[in-house]
């Protein structure tokens, strides 16, 4: 299994319509083959500077390569993440 995990803050004013829509727009990601546990998350903590966070988990490394690769979330990274993201941290997790 591999959870992986992306904590960002959006380049978009905290609570503006363009953040709602950011967000709503990801929900894409759910639906790609493979994707499991799928979470959009608000970042609580003081430690950091992050806004929000985005879990998901896959069977194997097959399944995240697939991901990866799949269109809908290349077209997210080119014509969402890249333009309307500020700052991030990805981490990729397997179980010991």
């Amino acid at each position: 299994m591999i959870r992986h995990t992306v904590v960002f803050t959006l380049k978009h004013a905290k609570g503006s319509a363009e953040e709602g829509t950011f967000l709503r727009d990801a929900k894409v990601l759910a639906s790609i083959p493979g994707v499991e546990n799928f979470e959009q998350l608000r970042q609580v903590s003081p430690k950091n500077d992050y806004s929000f966070g985005f879990s998901m988990e896959f069977a194997d490394q097959a399944a995240y390569t697939g991901y990866n690769d799949h269109p809908d979330h290349v077209a997210f990274v080119q014509t969402r993440w890249i333009p309307e993201v500020a700052a991030f941290l990805e981490i990729d997790y397997a179980p010991i």
